[in-house]
């Protein structure tokens, strides 16, 4: 096999099908932000940012930045090995039950990212439990998907949101068999929440155990940030909760939060935490101390929620269409990667907006857009700005408006 003209040929195939991607290199300053500094062709400027999930602007928090840089001073940059040969350091024991109070649960664990933290949990319980048949939400993460297929496990994949067909799937598997329903509280690319307390009803019905990815949700919604679980009142029926540092709390490394027994197994059984370095312990100081904050935050979480409230009403004066929801999440749907790809180059190189544009396999072929996010830095300026260039962009290039792709959800 002549392997370069086999890697040469997939590329050129991801490329003429405009799914090829390309990153921009982009320096965060934190007295800058929304801008940003570009570094291009050997040049320097200012860019505005519009994709970043520091949702909170937290990794840019004076107070998280200290007790990091504190923690590193005093123990150094790595935490030496996995925590099963180098021990476990006080900054994670602390995080973690900081973690599963958040979740009110009785304990967490850490892993290195929410994607392994994902994947690691479910192929764990998919290649232990006997005969377990699983029900994933049809847009769940790739994580999610991965650590399912890993597993080997029987997997039924029910329509987005959809608990009538979630429901008619388990009718028809054997009743003696565990089963674990894998969904989302907010679904990333379309900011759009899940039926949480239907799904927990057919899961008591059925004796299903439920594993909720509350990634997009953790910080932004319910009392003190704790998440839409709590927010509507069914944490103690979630089964596993799985969060991540790396976004409203600014940092990285992601976890589970469920009961003691659950814990222990997943720490005992699972490669993805036995083999894998821990994060750092000046991580988890600041995400100990992003976590305290966030959860007083609560004119942070209602300004970004005002931002985003702000901006669909000028993409609707604009008939700009987009996914319509409540969310912190704005999907600017374009439904063809080549004039995604157009539109996002235009935004920045004319306009210095950086918004980068979302395609296959992170969302399905043909519902290509731009998924922007605004924070409680960006003010009604830039905002007005963002989408002024928008409009602009969206008239060079003759895309359809209002209605023509608009989905329209029920939140």
């Amino acid at each position: 096999m002549k392997y370069s003209a086999f890697f040469k040929k997939e590329l050129k195939k991801l490329k003429d099908e405009g799914l090829y991607r390309s990153f921009r290199e982009i320096d965060r300053p934190i007295k800058k932000f929304p801008k940003a500094d570009e570094f291009k062709n050997n040049k320097e400027r200012d860019v505005e940012v519009w994709c970043s999930n520091d949702y909170l602007n937290m990794s840019q928090h004076p107070e998280v930045v200290n007790e990091t840089v504190k923690t590193l001073l005093e123990i150094g940059t790595g935490s030496g090995g996995t925590r099963n040969i180098s021990g476990t350091s006080s900054f994670h024991t602390s995080l973690e039950k900081k973690l599963a109070n958040l979740h009110n649960k009785e304990n967490a664990l850490l892993f290195s990212s929410a994607y392994t933290a994902n994947q690691s949990t479910l192929w764990t319980l998919g290649k232990k439990i006997k005969n377990l048949e699983i029900f994933s939400d049809e847009l769940n993460h790739a994580s999610l998907i991965q650590g399912i297929k890993n597993s080997g496990a029987s997997c039924h994949i029910f329509q987005h949101n959809d608990v009538d067909h979630l429901e008619s799937l388990l009718e028809t598997t054997n009743p003696n068999h565990p089963k674990l329903i894998v969904f989302e509280s907010l679904y990333s690319m379309e900011g759009i929440r899940s039926p949480i307390i239907k799904i927990v009803e057919i899961a008591k019905k059925y004796n299903a155990m439920t594993y909720l990815d509350e990634v997009h949700s953790v910080g932004l919604y319910g009392e003190k940030g704790k998440g839409i679980a709590v927010e509507m009142k069914v944490d103690q029926d979630i089964d596993i909760i799985n969060g991540t540092l790396a976004k409203a709390f600014g940092q990285m490394g992601g976890y589970i939060a469920a009961s003691n027994e659950i814990i222990d197994y997943i720490r005992s059984f699972s490669p993805g935490f036995i083999f894998t370095t821990s994060i750092c312990p000046s991580i988890a100081a600041g995400a100990n101390k992003a976590i305290e904050i966030v959860s007083l935050a609560e004119q942070l979480r209602i300004k970004i929620h005002d931002n985003a409230s702000t901006m669909r009403q000028l993409l609707e004066s604009i008939a700009i269409p987009c996914i319509d929801t409540n969310s912190h999440i704005i999907a600017v749907m374009i439904n063809d990667p080549f004039l995604c790809k157009k539109v996002s180059e235009k935004l920045i190189e004319d306009h210095g907006i950086y918004a980068q544009p979302i395609f296959y396999p992170t969302v399905p072929k043909g519902l290509e857009r731009l998924r922007i996010t605004v924070t409680p830095k960006h003010r009604k300026e830039h905002i007005e700005n963002m989408v002024k260039c928008l409009d602009k962009v969206w008239s060079n290039l003759s895309l359809p408006r209002k209605n023509s792709t608009q989905l329209q959800v029920n939140n």
